[in-house]
C-alpha cells in the first residue's frame, strides 16, 4: 500500500491534516470520508509538488449514459462482470474507462458492485453508491441503475439552466465591460489629442471622461491585477467554512436571482430524497446525502439540522417547517405523504413542479435582464459619445 498525505476539513469545518494508507488516491479519499472527512487535497506521499493535470475528468452526462446502457444489460440478464467489461471496453473517456475496469477487477476478486464502486468517488458520488446498495440488497440492481439514470438526467438538465442562468448576464456585463475599456483606452486618446491642440477649454462631462481615460490608460494593468486578486480572495474565502455560508447567505438573499437559486436547491433535494428514498435507502442516510448534494451551505445546514430531529424521533415536516427557506406548500405536501406513506411519491411531484418553476424563473431572468443589460450599455456609451462630441460641436459653431 501507498502513503498519502492529506489535508481535509471536518464537519465542524475544522481543518485537519495527516498520512493515511491506500491502494490509490481514490481508496484514500473514501477512507477519509468514512472518518467523517471532507478531503480538499490528497497527494501520494514523496509526490506532493506534482504538476496539476488539466482535463480527463468524468461528466456527468457519461455516467448517466454508463447508468443507462448498465440498467438495459442487467435487465437483459447479462452476467454483471460481462456488462463492466463491455462498458469499459466501449468508453471513450480514458480515465472512466479506467475506473470501470478496475470496478470490474474488484468484484471479480469477490468485491461488491457498491464496495467497489465506492474507491471512486469522482464518478460514483455517495448517492450512487449507497442506491446501488439498496438495489444490490433487494435484487433490483436494474430498476435502481434505471431510476439513477434518470436521476442524473434530471440533474444535468437543472444544472444546465443554472449556467444558464449564470453565463448569460456574466459574458453581456463582459463583453459591455469589454468595449468601455477598449474605448477608453484606444479611441478617447485620440480625441483628446485633438482637443489640447486646439487648445480650448473642455466641459465638464467631456473633462471627466478624459480623466477616466487618462486613468485607464496609466493604470490598466493594476486594474486588471486588483480584479484577479478580488475574485482570487473571494474564491478562497468561500473555500472557507465561514465564508461558504456568508457568501451562500447572500446569494439567496440577491433580487430575483436569489429566488431562482432557492427553488433549485428545492427542487434538487426534492428530486434527490425521493429518488433514494423509493430506492429503499434509510431515510437518515438519505437527509445526510441530500445536504451534501444540496450546493448551498444554508440549505445543507437546515437539512442537517432536520436530519438531527428525525434521528430524536420526530417527523421531517415539524423541523422543515421552522426553516424560512421551505415555502408552506412544500412543508404540507411533504406532510401528506408521510401522513400517506407515500413520501417518495410526493417529494417526486414537488420536485417536478419546482424544476418547471425554475424554468419560468430563469425565462422571466433572462426577459428581465437583458434590456436592463442593453439599457445600461446603451447609457455608458450614449453618455461617451455625448461627451466627445460636444467640445466638437463648440468648436464647430465657434468656427463658424
Amino acid at each position: 500500500m501507498a502513503k498519502f498525505v492529506w489535508k481535509g476539513k471536518t464537519r465542524t469545518g475544522q481543518v485537519q491534516r495527516g498520512v493515511v494508507a491506500a491502494k490509490s488516491r481514490e481508496e484514500a479519499e473514501v477512507i477519509l470520508r468514512q472518518r467523517q472527512i471532507t478531503p480538499t487535497s490528497v497527494r501520494e506521499q514523496g509526490k506532493e509538488f506534482q504538476l496539476p493535470s488539466f482535463g480527463g475528468g468524468v461528466k456527468e452526462k457519461d455516467v448517466a449514459i454508463f447508468t443507462r446502457q448498465f440498467s438495459v444489460m442487467i435487465d437483459a440478464g447479462l452476467p454483471l462482470i460481462q456488462c463492466l467489461e463491455i462498458l469499459g471496453s466501449q468508453q471513450k473517456n480514458k480515465r472512466f474507462a479506467s475506473m470501470i475496469t478496475q470496478t470490474r477487477g474488484d468484484v471479480e476478486s469477490g468485491a461488491t458492485l457498491s464496495d467497489a464502486m465506492r474507491k471512486h468517488p469522482k464518478a460514483f458520488d455517495s448517492l450512487y453508491v449507497n442506491m446501488v446498495a439498496a438495489g444490490e440488497a433487494g435484487g433490483i440492481l436494474d430498476q435502481i441503475l434505471e431510476r439513477l439514470s434518470q436521476y442524473i438526467e434530471k440533474s444535468v438538465k437543472l444544472k444546465a439552466q443554472v449556467r444558464s442562468a449564470l453565463i448569460y448576464p456574466f459574458v453581456i456585463v463582459m463583453v459591455a465591460l469589454s468595449i468601455v475599456l477598449l474605448i477608453m483606452y484606444k479611441v478617447i486618446p485620440t480625441f483628446t489629442a485633438m482637443f489640447e491642440n486646439a487648445g480650448m477649454k473642455l466641459p465638464p462631462i467631456t473633462q471627466f471622461t478624459v480623466t477616466a481615460s487618462k486613468f485607464v490608460e496609466n493604470y490598466l494593468i493594476f486594474i486588471l491585477i486588483a480584479v484577479a486578486m478580488l475574485v482570487y480572495v473571494v474564491r478562497r474565502y468561500h473555500g472557507t467554512y465561514h465564508g461558504r455560508r456568508v457568501v451562500d447567505r447572500i446569494v439567496l438573499k440577491i433580487p430575483v436571482f436569489g429566488m431562482l437559486m432557492q427553488k433549485i436547491a428545492i427542487a434538487r433535494f426534492c428530486r434527490t430524497l425521493a429518488t433514494l428514498i423509493s430506492s429503499g435507502v434509510p431515510i437518515l442516510d438519505g437527509l445526510e446525502i441530500t445536504a451534501r448534494t444540496a450546493g448551498n451551505a444554508i440549505i445543507e445546514d437546515s437539512l442537517m439540522a432536520v436530519r438531527k430531529d428525525v434521528e430524536e424521533g420526530k417527523t421531517i415536516t415539524d423541523p422543515l417547517g421552522k426553516s424560512p427557506l421551505f415555502p408552506s406548500m412544500v412543508v404540507s405536501m411533504i406532510g401528506v405523504g408521510e401522513q400517506t406513506g407515500a413520501l417518495d411519491a410526493m417529494l417526486s411531484k414537488i420536485a417536478d413542479f419546482y424544476e418547471d418553476e425554475v424554468d419560468v424563473a430563469v425565462s422571466a431572468m433572462m426577459s428581465l435582464l437583458e434590456p436592463i443589460l442593453i439599457l445600461f450599455l446603451g447609457v455608458v456609451i450614449g453618455f461617451i459619445v455625448i461627451s466627445l462630441y460636444l467640445p466638437i460641436f463648440t468648436l464647430a459653431s465657434t468656427v463658424g
